[in-house]
């Protein structure tokens, strides 16, 4: 962090740390300079960007938890003069009916009273088209299928099991939740507004967007420029750079997505066991060293991290990357959360791979790829990572990224749900063409 006089614009708060760096990316392909911090930062010396992502671990905790480190983060952001706040959680509406989507808004909304008074609405709109993420009617789909029928009423902490997400949100919320459909999205932002209005005037503090294109979410984040407020998966995003360089306080420019320079090794750690992840392991393991952490192990007092660095060694020395991972068939899951209990299970894996991780840095890994938003979190912190500037997109929802530190590393944080069957090979060319 540097500090300057220039001030942030937009605020993000991200449940989860690769949500965060998904948003980060959405919000520099609209040509605003962008940086995440990992937690909240303890200085509230002025940050040079556009806008600013505060990376939180609160998508599974405790919902007062999660409340406390967003209201915390929200300060912060306020201290850095942001203008427009923005609540990012993922575009599966990963949640339970204790939260914390609902908890975090309607805390944000009262702690933003000030500014919103008497109109406090906000949108929750997690479309993501681009991945296949669209709503319609107020029913998420992944793809052709329903959320709930789109392997994710499986995931072992956030099993969504009713793709309508009115009703979803309306079970952890005491605020009444709306819908702007469709058919008003396709009329456009006056619409849009329109509906806002009559919505707030009906009591509705919290309304479900309809989106099933890039397009629809263009029109949408138009019409959020009045808002103090927003929620929703990143793609909602899309449309808010150019609502600031409407307003002429964001300047046109082709230098947002430049990285400080990494130099070192390379290494792939997965935790995530969505679909996507195990297909991507599955085609790294065709070609490619990999070495599976098995819970069970790590329970039983194994060495497994030291077998892990062990495995890798040989290929380091070669500058070969390697595979380190947990992901798992969610049939495997489930068997180890039976054993060990859920949250035993989750952070097993976490510490696992976090301490995998350093030992990874300090034999001269500084050029990282990690899957999971879970794991993700773990890995960060277990670097010590403090801030980071995004870059160009790597995948869909996935950018490059690197270490403000006079040494950077480089990383790509994957939500477990994304990237191509090939990710991890192209991230790694991604992240060694941006070193040289």
């Amino acid at each position: 962090m540097t500090t300057s006089s220039r001030r942030a614009l937009l605020g993000c708060i991200a449940d989860d740390f690769t949500g965060a760096t998904d948003l980060a990316n959405m919000l520099v392909r609209g040509g605003m300079r962008t940086v995440q911090t990992i937690g909240v930062p303890a200085s509230n010396d002025v940050v040079e960007a556009d806008a600013l992502v505060v990376a939180l671990k609160s998508r599974t905790i405790p919902a007062a938890d999660a409340v406390a480190q967003s209201l915390a983060a929200l300060d912060w952001l306020r201290a850095q003069g942001c203008r427009q706040f923005f609540f990012k959680y993922c575009s599966t509406f990963d949640s339970t009916d204790a939260g914390n989507i609902g908890p975090v808004t309607d805390a944000l909304l009262d702690a933003l009273s000030a500014e919103v008074g008497a109109r406090a609405f906000t949108i929750a709109c997690p479309a993501f088209p681009e991945n296949g993420r669209t709503i319609y009617r107020g029913y998420l789909f992944v793809g052709d299928r329903l959320l709930s029928e789109s392997g994710m009423e499986n995931h072992p902490l956030t099993p969504m099991r009713d793709a309508n997400l009115v009703r979803v949100l309306q079970r952890q919320t005491g605020s009444k939740v709306g819908l702007v459909r469709y058919d008003t999205v396709a009329k456009g932002v006056s619409t849009v507004r329109e509906t806002f209005d009559v919505l707030r005037g009906d009591g509705v503090r919290i309304a479900i967007a309809d989106a099933v294109s890039d397009a629809d979410l263009y029109v949408l984040g138009e019409a959020c420029a009045d808002l103090t407020l927003i929620t929703g998966g990143s793609g909602v995003a899309l449309g808010l750079p150019g609502n600031f360089r409407r307003a002429g306080l964001l300047a046109e420019g082709n230098d947002a997505a430049q990285l400080p320079r990494a130099e070192g090794l390379s290494a792939v750690l997965a935790g995530s066991a969505s679909t996507a992840t195990n297909s991507q392991v599955a085609a790294w393991r065709e070609t490619r060293p990999a070495f599976r952490i098995d819970p069970l192990a790590v329970a039983r007092g194994e060495p497994v991290v030291e077998q892990a660095l062990a495995f890798a060694q040989p290929y380091l020395d070669k500058h070969e990357p390697v595979l380190i991972y947990a992901t798992a068939t969610p049939d495997e899951v489930k068997a180890v959360q039976r054993e060990l209990g859920v949250n035993e299970a989750g952070h097993l894996v976490e510490s696992t791979l976090a301490s995998i991780a350093r030992g990874l840095r300090e034999r001269g890994v500084r050029k990282f790829v990690v899957a999971g938003g879970e794991t993700s979190g773990a890995v960060v912190q277990a670097l010590d990572v403090r801030t980071l500037r995004i870059g160009a997109q790597i995948d869909p929802g996935v950018p490059a990224t690197a270490t403000t530190d006079a040494e950077p590393l480089a990383l790509a944080l994957k939500s477990g749900n994304f990237g191509t069957i090939d990710f991890f090979e192209k991230a790694l060319r991604h992240l060694d063409g941006a070193a040289q």
